[in-house]
C-alpha cells in the first residue's frame, strides 16, 4: 500500500471525501489552520493568495455550512497548486492531523459485504476484503456473537438453516488499527422445495427470483389476515405492498399482517419486489371479508357468521384495465434548438411512479423524427381492447389549429409540421385499438408556430375515455426549473405528488391545477388545462383483470425492451476476478460497472475498464470508467448503484445497429516489478441488443401506420415543402373540463424572461430569440415581431424560487 497520494495530483482532483475531512480539519484548527495556510501560500509566488482572496475566504463562515477552508482550497486549486505543494506547507504549517488526511488510510476495507436472502439449505457466502499496511486478521459476527470458523474474508455456511438469518458484520484487524464492515442482513425463506440431506445446493448471486406468491384469503370481519411473499437475490430484495393498485403505506416487509381484519380490507392485493437494478411483481390475489351478522334466536341476539354466499357481492362493482402501457419520452439534447434539463429528471420520475401503478413503461430519451414515429409505432402494438395508454412528452412543442405537434431533436430550425409528430393523429390510431382509457400528458409549450400553416385533417371519434392534461395553456409557455443540479419542470413538480391518489383522472388533474395555480413563481405565468370526455371513474390506480390469451403476448413484446444483461463473473489469467454488472436508468440508457473482487496477494494495483464500444453509440472516453457515477452522468440512478466499481454510461441504445460487444480491459502492477509499469489482460464481451435496442428504432420508418394520418408525403431524410393547410376551423371535439379562467390567465402580448443570480450574477433568459417569429393577441391577429422563436421552457431552481426567482421574474412588454 503507498504511503502517500501522487504529489503530482491537482488538488482539485483530490476525492470529496479527502477534502472534506481535509477541511474539518483545518476550519477547527486555530494556530496552525486556514488563515495559517493562506499566509504560508500567500508568500509563495506561484499561488499568491492575497488579502482580499482571505477575506472572501472569511467570509465563508456566514454561509449554512460554510468552510473557509473549502474556500482556500478551491482557490489553490485553481491556480495550479498540487497535493505535494499542499503536502509541503501542511508539513510548514505543523499540523501533522492535516497532512494525515492526505495519505491513505492504514487499514482500507475495498470488498463490503452485501445483504441477500436465499432459500433455505443452498450456500451462504459473505465477502469483506481489506488492504493494510501489515498482516490482516478477520472476524465475523452475527449481532455480538461470534461466528464459528468465522476468521476468513469469506464467511461460507452451508447449507443455510432458518436460524441462520440475522445481521452479520466484519472486524478486520491491522497491526494496533481495527475496522469494522457495513452490516450485512441475511434473509432465510423457507421456500416450497423442503430442505433435505444430500441435495445439490447452489448459492444465489445476482438477479432476484421469486420464490413464494402469496394466496388468496377468504375471512371474516375481525379475523387475522396474513398474506405473505418472498424473493431471493443479492443485494437483499426491498418489498413493497398494493391494495387495488394503490400503495399501501408502511407496508414494506414480506409478511403483510393485518391482525384484526375489516370489510375495508377486501380488494386485490401484490407486493412489489424491487432491488437497485431490477423489479418484479407477485400475483395479484384476492382478499374477500365477509361481514358478521346478528340473527335472533327465541328472543336472545347471537353473533353468527355470515353465509358464504356473502362474498360474492361484498365490494362495490370496480372498473379495471385489461392491461396499462406508458410511453414516456424526454427530448432535451436538441441539435438545432436550445437544449432543455427538466424533461430527463420528469422522466425518471414518472416512469417510477407508473410502475407502481403496474403501468408497463416503455422511459425515452432524444429521440429523432424517425425514432419518435418507430417508438409510438412499437407504442400501439401494447394497446389493444381496455388497455390503459398513456403518453407523456417533455420537450419542445407547439400547437396551431388545435393540434398539439411534438419536436424531434433532429428537426430542422425553422421546423414543420412534417417534422413534427402531431399527438391528435396518435390519438386516432389509439382509438382504433379500443383501449379503456387515452391519456396524453403533454408538458411543452403551446404557441402558434408561424412557420407551418398547414392543418392536420385528423376525424377523430366520438369516445368517452380521452383526457388531455397541458402543462400550460393554450398559446403560452411551459417553464422548467433548473440550475446547476436537476429538478422537476413545473408540471411534473406538482403532478407527481397526486399521482398516486385513487381519484378519477381528471379530479387528480384539476388537483394539480390548484397547486400550480398556488405556486408564486409561475403565478399568472403557467396554468395546468385539462380537456376530456370521460364518462366512467376510470383511475390511474384501477386494477388490471388481462382479459385473453393476447395480454400475454403484449406483455411479452414490452418485456422484450426491457432485458437486463446479466450480471457476469469474469476470470483473468492473473487470477484476478471481477464482477461485471448493469442497470438501466431508462429504456435507453444502460450503465455498466465493474468491480474487482478478487486479486493476487502479489498484486499491488488492480482496475478494470470497458471500452471499444460501437461507433453507434458515440461515447465519450472522458466520460468512461468514472469513479462515481455523477461523473459519467448517472445523477437519477446513482443511489442505488454499488459501490467501489467504475461507472460508464451508455446513452442513446436505440441507434445500436448490431449486438453490443465491447472489451474488459484489466490493468495491474505487481510489488515485485521495479518498474512499476502495469501489466494488461483483456476480455471480450457480447451483451447481445440490450433494453430498446432490440426493437430497431434506428430503421427508417418501417410501417405507416404513425405516418398515414400525416397531411403530406414524408422522408425521414429531407424536409419535404409543406403545403398551406386549410384555415383555424380544426379542434378537438371533446367536452372541456378546465377551469374557464385558465385560458385568460396568460397574456401572449408579453414575453417573459427569466434571469439567474448566482451571486449577484446575472444570466439565462427565458427563451431564445430568433429572426422569424411573430407573436399575436387573443383575437389572433399576426403581428410581425422579428425578434422571437418558438419560445422554449425556461429555467430557475426549484430551491430559490421563492427568494431570488421571484423578484427576478419578471413581465417585459414588447
Amino acid at each position: 500500500m503507498a504511503d502517500s497520494l501522487d504529489r503530482s495530483t491537482k488538488i482539485s482532483s483530490l476525492k470529496e471525501s479527502v477534502v472534506k475531512k481535509l477541511c474539518e480539519v483545518l476550519d477547527k484548527s486555530n494556530n496552525n489552520g486556514w488563515r495559517k495556510l493562506g499566509e504560508i501560500v500567500g508568500s509563495d509566488k506561484r499561488f499568491k493568495v492575497s488579502s482580499d482572496d482571505m477575506e472572501m475566504c472569511s467570509l465563508r463562515v456566514l454561509e449554512v455550512e460554510g468552510s473557509p477552508s473549502l474556500m482556500l482550497l478551491r482557490l489553490m486549486g485553481e491556480r495550479g497548486c498540487t497535493t505535494g505543494h499542499l503536502m509541503d506547507y501542511l508539513q510548514t504549517l505543523s499540523n501533522s492531523e492535516a497532512l494525515q488526511c492526505l495519505k491513505p488510510p492504514v487499514l482500507q476495507i475495498l470488498v463490503q459485504p452485501q445483504s441477500v436472502a436465499l432459500i433455505c439449505g443452498h450456500n451462504l457466502r459473505l465477502s469483506c476484503y481489506a488492504v493494510g499496511r501489515s498482516p490482516l486478521q478477520y472476524r465475523w459476527f452475527k449481532s455480538r456473537e461470534e461466528v464459528p470458523h468465522g476468521a476468513t474474508p469469506e464467511l461460507l455456511i452451508s447449507p443455510v438453516r432458518l436460524e441462520d438469518a440475522g445481521f452479520y458484520i466484519c472486524r478486520i484487524n491491522s497491526g494496533d488499527v481495527c475496522e469494522f464492515s457495513q452490516w450485512a442482513q441475511v434473509d432465510v425463506l423457507n421456500g416450497s422445495t423442503p430442505c433435505a440431506s444430500g441435495q445439490s445446493y447452489h448459492s444465489v448471486d445476482g438477479r432476484m427470483k421469486l420464490v413464494i406468491q402469496p394466496q388468496s384469503q377468504h375471512l371474516h370481519a375481525g379475523e387475522a389476515l396474513l398474506l405473505e411473499c418472498g424473493a431471493v437475490g443479492r443485494p437483499i430484495p426491498r418489498y413493497q405492498w398494493y391494495r387495488n393498485g394503490v400503495l399501501i403505506p408502511n407496508a414494506t416487509k414480506r409478511k403483510l399482517t393485518v391482525a384484526d381484519a375489516m370489510q375495508d380490507h377486501h380488494g386485490r392485493y401484490r407486493c412489489e419486489i424491487s432491488s437497485s437494478s431490477e423489479r418484479m411483481w407477485t400475483n395479484e390475489v384476492d382478499v374477500a371479508v365477509a361481514p358478521r351478522i346478528s340473527v335472533q334466536i327465541t328472543g336472545a341476539m347471537e353473533c353468527s357468521e355470515a353465509p358464504s354466499g356473502l362474498f360474492l357481492n361484498s365490494a362495490p362493482e370496480q372498473l379495471c384495465a385489461t392491461n396499462k402501457v406508458a410511453l414516456l419520452i424526454g427530448n432535451l439534447s436538441y441539435q438545432n434548438h436550445p437544449q432543455l434539463k427538466a424533461p430527463m429528471v420528469d422522466v425518471y420520475d414518472l416512469s417510477n411512479l407508473l410502475q407502481q401503478l403496474n403501468f408497463k413503461v416503455v422511459s425515452l430519451l432524444d429521440l429523432t423524427e424517425s425514432e419518435m414515429r418507430n417508438a409510438v409505432d412499437e407504442f400501439l402494438l401494447l394497446l389493444h381492447k381496455g388497455v390503459y395508454g398513456l403518453l407523456y412528452y417533455a420537450g419542445h412543442g407547439y400547437e396551431n389549429y388545435g393540434n398539439s405537434f411534438m419536436v424531434p431533436v433532429d428537426a430542422p430550425n425553422p421546423y414543420r409540421s412534417a417534422n413534427c409528430l402531431c399527438v391528435q393523429s396518435i390519438l386516432k390510431l389509439m382509438q382504433e385499438k379500443e383501449t379503456g382509457l387515452n391519456v396524453f400528458l403533454l408538458d411543452m409549450c403551446r404557441k402558434r408556430n408561424f412557420h407551418d400553416d398547414s392543418a392536420p385533417n385528423n376525424v377523430l371519434r366520438v369516445t368517452a375515455n380521452i383526457v388531455f392534461g397541458y402543462a400550460t395553456c393554450q398559446d403560452a409557455e411551459a417553464f422548467e426549473l433548473s440550475s446547476t443540479g436537476f429538478t422537476n419542470g413545473v408540471f411534473v413538480k406538482f403532478l407527481k405528488k397526486r399521482l398516486m391518489e385513487d381519484e378519477k383522472i381528471t379530479v387528480l388533474l384539476d388537483r394539480v391545477a390548484e397547486d400550480m395555480g398556488q405556486f408564486d413563481a409561475t403565478k399568472g405565468k403557467q396554468a395546468l388545462e385539462i380537456r376530456s370526455s370521460l364518462a366512467e371513474r376510470r383511475a390511474l390506480t384501477d386494477p388490471i383483470l388481462p382479459g385473453d390469451s393476447a395480454d400475454l403476448a403484449h406483455s411479452r413484446l414490452w418485456a422484450k425492451a426491457h432485458e437486463l444483461p446479466e450480471t457476469m463473473s469474469l476470470h483473468f489469467d492473473c487470477g484476478a476476478q471481477i464482477k461485471l454488472g448493469f442497470a438501466a436508468e431508462f429504456s435507453n440508457v444502460l450503465v455498466i460497472y465493474t468491480h474487482i473482487i478478487k486479486k493476487p496477494e502479489d498484486m499491488s494495483f488492480c482496475q478494470a475498464h470497458v471500452t471499444d464500444f460501437s461507433l453507434d453509440l458515440d461515447v465519450d472516453p472522458k466520460e468512461m470508467n468514472r469513479e462515481t457515477p455523477e461523473e459519467t452522468g448517472i445523477y437519477l440512478l446513482s443511489s442505488s448503484l454499488p459501490q467501489h466499481c467504475l461507472y460508464t454510461r451508455l446513452s442513446s441504445l436505440q441507434k445500436l445497429r448490431e449486438e453490443l460487444v465491447f472489451t474488459v480491459c484489466l490493468q495491474g502492477t505487481f510489488a515485485a516489478m521495479d518498474d512499476d509499469h502495469p501489466v494488461y489482460w483483456s476480455r471480450s464481451v457480447n451483451i447481445g441488443k440490450p433494453l430498446i435496442a432490440r426493437l430497431d428504432l434506428h430503421r427508417a420508418m418501417r410501417r405507416n401506420s404513425c405516418l398515414q394520418t400525416c397531411p403530406m408525403p414524408h422522408s425521414p431524410s429531407q424536409s419535404p415543402c409543406h403545403s398551406p393547410g386549410p384555415e383555424h376551423h380544426q379542434h378537438l371535439l371533446y367536452h372541456g373540463s378546465h377551469q374557464g379562467q385558465a385560458l385568460n390567465r396568460l397574456s401572449p402580448q408579453h414575453h417573459l424572461d427569466i434571469y439567474e443570480h448566482p451571486q449577484g450574477a446575472v444570466g439565462g433568459c427565458a427563451f431564445s430569440r430568433y429572426d422569424h417569429f411573430s407573436q399575436y393577441g387573443y383575437d389572433g391577429a399576426c403581428e410581425p415581431e422579428l425578434k422571437l422563436s418558438i419560445p422554449i421552457e425556461a429555467t430557475e431552481d426549484i430551491t430559490e424560487l421563492q427568494t431570488v426567482f421571484i423578484k427576478s421574474l419578471q413581465l417585459q412588454p414588447q
